[in-house]
């Protein structure tokens, strides 16, 4: 049996440093050796259980910390492989059926504007899909619409990584809120409150910065009232959502609003240099079509497949628009009775096999002497979103008549394309879990939360970093928010604040997360330049941080401290 202690080389800080190898192993691996994902997870995985960190520097029994890895590695694969895998599948379907074409166009009758549809796409519609399903389904459903609109893969993916990021916090219904409140004892919805203090101010500049990253300034001197009405509207609505209506309605509600925003402007107006902004991307995606496609067929035929966008947005019937749309009509309807009505959630619930890890249930104690509860194994057989998802591809390949040699056929083909998915998912999570398990996650948290008033400053870190780790921001609650209820309360500080703070610190790490990474690099065709997309989006998601570091700090003072709510 093995107990896990914050201190195994006496000092603190020295045992927090030493935790922070794996981690810096993935940093260096990804940006400065541009390594590939699924190289970079076994190297940092090879750090956090062999070379001193887990078994020298913290302890832990190498069967246990093998058998953590072997835990952890399952879980990437089940549910957070199976959910993208599944939304990957459902796309194609689609594709295989003649009917993402139409949706495409119909996105077209919105705004033919690249700039303006990387914002519906990538923020309202993945916003929505993050509502509902999570755990990486809208980065890989919407880096495919967006390069089947024009965008080259690596813009395409750095587009929705960023769009993803206010949105995570409420995702999958709530659920890294609802983790915060059952793990902490503060009634969720207070929790969430918090957060919807926090999150909007990221998603009302998120939508300018989209615009930002596809057309630079000249895009945002064009497009600026649209970025401006839909990130106002959506932060507008998460704020009141989060506050007065419910932690699982917050982003459903934010996300059609700022549609329904985007969309009455665009009645009225619409910006001028889309052409410009379209031909930009096309010579990019020519450019770069030797990595995307070696015979240069899918960037050539780029610009003819713009040409006949708006003859197939004008042709379009209101049939042909349902049935466009009915996919993901579907998965609204599926996932909110599933997470909604309180009958089937429960029984959906009720399926779920709890498996005590062989080898490891109950030889792992925490810094408490109590058992930790992550070494049992939950199979959502049912319950999880990619079952559902799977329920919705064959209620589409149904729909839309697909024989069931076609699904299979795409089934199989998805699965191929995602195989190196698989490999870095199951490292990543497998280094997660045995961070977690040997006492290193909470070496990092503890060593951090001894800042005292400062760390009203330093609380979004450790959800940040939990996320990056983990690609959950369900995960990073999981591990810190009971360590950011006992730091406020030591430090003098509010436990709402930080516990929220960690949630928020959280959505601005997905982007850089490897399992999040290499989920969009596959998605978009480009798997092994994990560590370019990296590079891309460090910066943003180290600024974001900074932003949530600096309202956090200041919602702990009189000078934002107006902002919180009041319980």
């Amino acid at each position: 049996m093995f107990q896990q202690d914050p201190e195994p080389l006496g000092s603190l800080w020295l045992s927090a440093l030493v935790a922070l190898l794996p981690l810096v192993a993935i940093f260096v691996t990804l940006g400065a050796l541009r390594w590939k994902a699924h190289w970079a997870g076994l190297a940092a995985l090879g750090v956090a259980v062999v070379v001193v960190v887990a078994v020298a520097g913290f302890g832990m029994p190498v069967h246990l910390a093998l058998l953590s890895a072997t835990e952890g590695a399952v879980f990437g694969l089940f549910p957070i492989m199976w959910i993208v895998f599944t939304a990957i599948w459902l796309y194609q379907l689609t594709v295989a059926a003649g009917r993402f074409e139409d949706l495409r166009a119909a996105f077209g009758l919105i705004s033919d504007d690249p700039r303006v549809q990387a914002i519906i796409i990538a923020f309202c519609f993945g916003g929505l899909l993050e509502a509902l399903a999570g755990f990486g389904a809208p980065v890989a459903i919407t880096g495919v619409m967006l390069m089947a609109l024009g965008f080259s893969p690596v813009r395409a993916a750095v587009v929705v990584l960023l769009a993803n990021t206010a949105l995570v916090a409420f995702g999958a219904v709530g659920t890294p809120i609802i983790t915060a409140g059952t793990l902490t004892g503060i009634p969720y919805n207070e929790i969430g409150a918090v957060v919807g203090h926090q999150t909007p101010v990221l998603a009302f500049i998120v939508p300018t910065l989209l615009v930002l990253l596809v057309d630079g300034k000249r895009g945002v001197r064009q497009v600026w009232p649209v970025a401006l009405v839909i990130g106002l509207a959506f932060a507008v609505a998460q704020w009141l959502a989060a506050t007065y209506l419910s932690v699982e309605l917050t982003d459903i509600v934010a996300s059609l609003a700022g549609l329904a925003a985007g969309v009455v402007l665009l009645r009225f107006w619409q910006p001028r240099g889309g052409a410009e902004a379209m031909e930009t991307l096309r010579i990019e995606r020519t450019a770069d079509a030797p990595a995307e496609d070696p015979g240069g067929d899918g960037s050539g035929s780029v610009a003819t497949e713009q040409r006949t966008l708006a003859e197939r947005s004008q042709a379009l019937s209101v049939g042909r628009l349902f049935m466009a749309f009915a996919p993901y009509l579907l998965i609204i309807v599926v996932f909110s009775v599933a997470k909604l009505v309180g009958p089937v959630s429960s029984f959906l619930a009720g399926t779920d096999l709890k498996i005590g890890w062989p080898g490891l249930d109950g030889q792992v104690l925490g810094a408490s002497g109590d058992p930790v509860s992550t070494t049992t194994y939950s199979f959502q057989w049912l319950s999880s979103p990619g079952s559902l998802l799977l329920i919705c591809g064959i209620g589409v390949a149904v729909m839309y008549r697909l024989t069931p040699a076609t699904a299979v056929r795409e089934f199989a083909a998805t699965a191929y394309k995602l195989r190196f998915a698989f490999l870095t998912v199951a490292t990543v999570l497998a280094l997660a879990y045995v961070m977690n398990l040997s006492g290193q996650t909470i070496s990092i948290g503890t060593w951090i939360a001894g800042t005292g008033a400062a760390f009203a400053f330093l609380s979004p870190i450790l959800g940040w970093l939990g996320t990056a780790v983990t690609g959950s921001d369900t995960s990073a609650n999981a591990l810190f928010a009971t360590l950011q209820q006992t730091a406020a309360e030591q430090a003098g500080l509010d436990p709402h604040l930080m516990v929220a703070a960690n949630t928020s610190g959280g959505v601005v790490g997905k982007m850089i997360s490897p399992q999040n990474l290499t989920i969009a690099a596959t998605a978009v065709g480009i798997a092994g330049r994990e560590s370019e997309l990296f590079r891309r989006t460090i910066l943003w998601s180290v600024g974001l941080l900074v932003v949530l570091c600096v309202l956090v700090f200041l919602q702990s003072t009189p000078v934002l401290g107006w902002m919180l709510p009041t319980f």
